[in-house]
């Protein structure tokens, strides 16, 4: 089967044709200005009709390439814009962590300022166990900041937990609020003594367990404080534990039991004191 030939002209001829069609136009253009009888009669239905379809489509181009220039123009705009809010984004994250950090830093200054009588180092945490609770955490400073096993730390207002294990640049900290966590205690008002027990199961409640409060005439309120007692082996005394949230008397009617709520936020925490001397230490000094 044959196929058809498709007629082409080089391009060159067709530059040539529409150049002469451009002349033509033209030249009918000024005889519509000129002529008269019938030339200007042709002129006016075929020629001026065309020059203003002509205009018109230039018009067209003209607005189409403007509009599309401004297009451009915007988009370039809208980017620069997307630049400068996602930076200005930043710098406000910046500054509100900034802001954050310094609130935290105060409230360990203040902190420091109550316990006075105790040498202290700030340390960071850096990594727990994995749990919503920091129930053992780790902190960055160790054995080459003078970190030692047995330790006492605080945050917030008050006892957060003890060094149990010292690497050169890190330690292991145990919170008062983990299971195999115990605290000798004491009612500031009274100097009555109990044993603050860690339960991370009471934890979801906001709550720490004491036990063991002797069963006396001295009256112990919901808001009495808790502080460490005098006669822990590990814990240095007069750190603020928490307050009295219940309290009642045990079925031997010996003792008396109940729950505390601690003053540190156990989900929260990023910066430490760790007071620099333990309690064997403070002791030797003493002896």
């Amino acid at each position: 089967m044959k196929t058809k030939k498709q007629l082409s002209l080089p391009s060159k001829y067709w530059l040539l044709i529409v150049t002469g069609i451009c002349i033509v136009f033209i030249g009918l253009s000024l005889i519509s200005e000129k002529a008269a009888g019938p030339f200007k009669w042709i002129a006016d239905y075929t020629v001026i009709p065309m020059q203003k379809g002509i205009n018109k489509a230039g018009m067209f181009l003209s607005d189409l390439t403007d509009n599309f220039e401004t297009l451009e123009e915007m988009k370039k705009e809208n980017k620069n814009l997307k630049e400068q809010v996602d930076s200005l984004t930043m710098s406000n994250n910046r500054l509100q962590q900034d802001k954050y950090e310094l609130e935290r830093l105060r409230e360990l200054y203040k902190l420091d300022q109550n316990y006075t009588d105790y040498k202290k180092v700030g340390a960071h945490v850096i990594g727990n166990n994995g749990s919503n609770w920091f129930s053992t955490f780790t902190i960055d400073k160790g054995s080459a900041d003078g970190i030692k096993k047995d330790m006492n730390v605080m945050a917030g207002k008050g006892l957060v937990g003890i060094v149990t294990k010292v690497s050169p640049h890190s330690a292991e900290v145990r919170s008062i609020i983990d299971d195999q966590s115990n605290v000798s205690g004491m009612i500031l008002s009274t100097s009555d003594t109990c044993i603050v027990r860690g339960d991370l199961k009471l934890m979801a409640d906001g709550k720490l367990r004491f036990e063991q409060l002797e069963n006396n005439k001295n009256e112990v309120k919901e808001g009495e404080q808790v502080i460490t007692s005098h006669i822990s082996s590990k814990y240095v005394q007069g750190i603020l534990i928490g307050y009295v949230s219940e309290v009642s008397v045990d079925e031997n009617n010996l003792t008396r039991s109940g729950y505390i709520t601690p003053v540190v936020d156990f989900k929260k925490l990023q910066e430490v004191l760790v007071i620099t001397s333990t309690k064997e230490d403070m002791v030797e000094k003493k002896n």
